[in-house]
């Protein structure tokens, strides 16, 4: 008998742990930029949603590889209909638009508006989007206003698929820079708005790009900073990354420059030969470091 309750203890214990691990992974997001926060209260549990506009985009920012749950709730206001229909759009990094469409949905019976006067909440619908890994930029909006809704974000990190990459340099010119980071020697490739870095790779690949803004030595704080991707001359992707400086970064040579902590996105190369330029998009922004890795297991390359 004693060895029985022993291992009922043991087995709670152990399914309360990987509970507990669970629930860490999963958090909520709020958008960096448009905040309109609606608090609704499900089930007894205050929850944080926030309003979705069709000009102003709510912006959520993450670093991947994992998926972005999008829970959403429509308004039901008086005199109101039985069933009320809405659109979502959404692009990640700048990407193509995708549209979401939420029919036929009812009033809830579990949620409230902690500010009655807003209304009745509908049934929440969801969706989840698949992000790689790097960081990425998703950017919400309606396709009208005429029914108010509110979205919760909560993303759930997964594992990076498990790859050997190796270093690639950029097409000429480029500006090699030496960084010693945890006591190794790392090279990047300084860029700006008038020398974007340039890359050609055959395809189907992906190319990993790590960069890092550059900070005067006496710079303190966060700095943002915007990437745009062109593949053979066209605008493709969008980033809006965010740096501070780098506690285990320094330049091999040169002192009075701090570099920030690296910053990552991944580029995925369809079939065939195709030309990449990472650019920065803010003039009055530093220069920025980049660095470019693709699988060790890529297509045979060609940069001259």
């Amino acid at each position: 008998m004693k060895n029985t309750l022993l291992l009922l203890l043991i087995a709670l214990l152990s399914f309360s742990g990987t509970m507990a691990q669970s629930s860490k992974k999963s958090r909520s997001l709020k958008p960096t930029n448009y905040q309109k926060r609606v608090t609704t209260i499900v089930a007894e549990k205050s929850r944080n949603y926030y309003s979705l506009d069709n000009e102003k985009a709510s912006v959520i920012t993450l670093q991947g590889p994992g998926k972005l749950r999008v829970l959403t709730r429509g308004r039901f206001e008086p005199k109101q209909g039985d069933k009320i229909e809405y659109e979502i759009l959404y692009t990640i990094d700048g990407g193509e638009q995708m549209q979401v469409k939420m029919s036929k949905v009812v009033r809830s019976k579990i949620a409230k508006y902690k500010n009655t006067a807003l209304g009745v909440p509908a049934d929440s619908k969801d969706f989840e989007i698949d992000l790689g890994r790097g960081y990425h930029n998703i950017e919400f909006k309606l396709t009208k206003n005429d029914i108010p809704v509110a979205v919760r974000y909560v993303f759930t990190p997964t594992k990076a698929k498990k790859q050997d990459w190796i270093a690639f340099s950029p097409l000429q010119p480029s500006e090699p820079v030496d960084l010693i980071s945890r006591e190794e020697a790392v090279g990047y490739y300084r860029f700006s708005t008038d020398k974007p870095m340039k890359v050609e790779v055959n395809g189907p690949t992906e190319l990993r790009i790590l960069t890092r803004i550059e900070y005067q030595y006496q710079m303190k704080g966060r700095i943002d900073y915007r990437l745009q991707v062109k593949e053979n001359g066209k605008a493709i992707n969008t980033y809006q990354l965010s740096s501070v400086r780098s506690e285990i970064a320094v330049y091999k040579t040169d002192k009075e420059l701090v570099p920030g902590k690296a910053r990552e996105f991944v580029i995925i190369v369809p079939k065939g030969r195709h030309t990449y330029e990472i650019v920065p998009l803010d003039k009055d922004k530093n220069k920025v470091l980049g660095r470019i890795l693709l699988p060790k297991k890529a297509v045979k390359l060609k940069n001259d």
